[in-house]
């Protein structure tokens, strides 16, 4: 071992060449990730601007019902709070709500007992399982969708008859109205109900797609006569868009939370990127299992190891680990010579005893040889190095 005194300037951490190499590979996957995910968040928001907004041209926005429903002289209003859409039910007046689920329980149910004795015509569009249970009481979602988007009426309702086959497939019904119509079964369940007020003229009309409102599939099958007719029907549109600033959303003290207003896309793409980052550290991951052994390409003499591995301590600055391998050798081999079982060779209950009945009273404890503290410098290692030496010579001659 050699006795040099290590440079001042001599680091073990990584440079920054180093840590931009190992970690360049995952900086360029997540940079591809975010891009991915910021391109399709602008693709989908030019997409899906205005959707089912009868002031939008977008492919998934309403103008084109709006404008042939003003060429037979209903009117439409947009509305964006349930007291506007509250107060516009009336005999005269169709109240379509765009994006049911949007609403929370208590407007629902308010909304619900505003319109149902109004006379006039409720139109709910692909309202899920708990929303409908509260807009249209004895109608019930299926949680299976329709496997078909282009479905034929079957059934009596003369505006599904006059439309013929239309885009409805999506949420599919049932209902414990009996004088309820059922069209447009998709697997034998209404993806279209008509069910009657209780009392008076008024309907709700239940859709379980949205497609027929589309500017994009209005000129499709009979979609754009089903919708005419379906919100045709009274002299009066009034559009309701659900907004989330709407201040009656917190009245009933029921607060959509974070995960509510998350589209469903962004949790199933949070949940695919929490799976690819879980393989991603599998593939990186350097073994797993039991080490196995391998032939060296070339035969390394034991002083060389030696060297390299005095050379890393010193490098290393470890003075503790190179005399606790010294001492730690050093036990080994003098338990033997001493009759301690190597099990034992670097218990001091045991080994000691027996060393000290091969040495002579005046020597240099074995004890602080053997288990003291690590050398303050490199002069006391070469130090202790020299006295282990001597140590083990005098027993092997005793």
């Amino acid at each position: 071992m050699t006795t040099e005194a290590p440079p001042l300037d001599t680091s073990t951490a990584p440079t920054a060449r180093q840590v931009w190499s190992r970690a360049r590979g995952i900086a360029l996957a997540a940079v591809l990730i975010l891009a991915a995910a910021v391109g399709m968040a602008a693709v989908r928001s030019a997409d899906r601007h205005g959707a089912l907004d009868p002031r939008s041209a977008d492919p998934y926005g309403s103008r084109a019902v709006a404008q042939l429903l003003a060429a037979r002289g209903v009117s439409t209003r947009v509305v964006t709070t349930l007291d506007e859409a509250r107060s516009a039910a009336g005999p005269d007046t169709t109240v379509l709500v765009a994006v049911p689920d949007l609403l929370t329980g208590a407007q629902q149910t308010t909304l619900h007992r505003a319109t149902a004795d109004s006379a006039g015509r409720t139109v709910l569009v692909a309202p899920g399982g708990s929303s409908v249970e509260r807009l249209a009481p004895g109608v019930t979602a299926d949680p299976a969708s329709s496997a078909h988007s282009t479905l034929a009426p079957h059934c009596a309702l003369p505006e599904a008859r006059r439309a013929g086959t239309a885009d409805t497939g999506g949420v599919r019904y049932t209902t414990t109205h009996l004088d309820a119509d059922s069209c447009y079964p998709g697997e034998r369940l209404a993806t279209l109900l008509r069910v009657p007020a209780a009392s008076g003229n008024g309907d709700t009309i239940v859709l379980g797609a949205p497609d027929i409102l589309y500017n994009d599939r209005l000129d499709e099958q009979g979609n754009a006569s089903l919708a005419l007719q379906l919100l045709g029907s009274r002299p009066h549109l009034v559009w309701y868009l659900p907004s989330v600033s709407d201040s009656s959303a917190t009245d009933g003290g029921e607060r959509k939370d974070f995960l509510d207003l998350l589209p469903r896309g962004w949790l199933w793409g949070t949940l695919q990127l929490f799976v690819a980052v879980v393989l991603a550290a599998f593939w990186r991951a350097r073994r797993f299992g039991p080490l196995v052994p391998e032939k060296l390409p070339v035969a390394i003499r034991a002083s060389e190891s030696a060297e390299g591995r005095a050379r890393l301590y010193r490098k290393a600055n470890a003075r503790d680990r190179a005399a606790a391998a010294l001492r730690s050798a050093t036990r080994i081999r003098l338990a033997p010579l001493v009759g301690v079982p190597a099990s034992q060779a670097h218990s001091p209950e045991a080994l000691l005893p027996a060393l000290s009945a091969h040495l002579p009273g005046d020597g240099q404890s074995p004890h602080s040889l053997l288990f003291g503290p690590p050398p303050g410098d490199d002069a006391a290692l070469v130090a202790l190095t020299d006295q282990l030496d001597a140590l083990e010579r005098e027993v092997r001659h005793s």
